[in-house]
């Protein structure tokens, strides 16, 4: 779960991102959730564009990706989704994100 000064970090990082896919009127099919799955094997963040023939809601859309996918909605504005996935490898990891703030307890 993405804290709100991660997901504002990511939002600004996005900000400079090309669509990398376009749903249309297929709406959203296997082969196309495969596809996006395949993506986040290479980069952690993403951004969709929903085109106006897509007769299903973007944020419904971006929920059932993230849900597909096991990554994390950032945001939807319009038609525009930005979907988050951190690699599971810290290697290979592009995207390091703020610390989220958490009261720990010493032993």
């Amino acid at each position: 779960m993405l804290t709100t000064k991660q997901r504002a970090y990511l939002k600004s990082l996005a900000s400079n991102l090309e669509a990398s896919f376009q749903l249309g009127k297929s709406n959203l099919t296997p082969e196309y959730t495969q596809a996006i799955e395949e993506a986040f094997n290479s980069v952690e963040l993403l951004k969709i564009s929903v085109l106006k023939n897509c007769t299903e809601d973007p944020k419904e859309v971006a929920q059932t990706i993230a849900d597909r996918t096991r990554s994390e909605v950032v945001q939807v504005i319009g038609r525009k989704i930005v979907l988050f996935k951190q690699q599971k490898d810290e290697k290979k990891r592009k995207i390091i994100l703020p610390k989220a703030k958490k009261a720990e307890k010493e032993d």
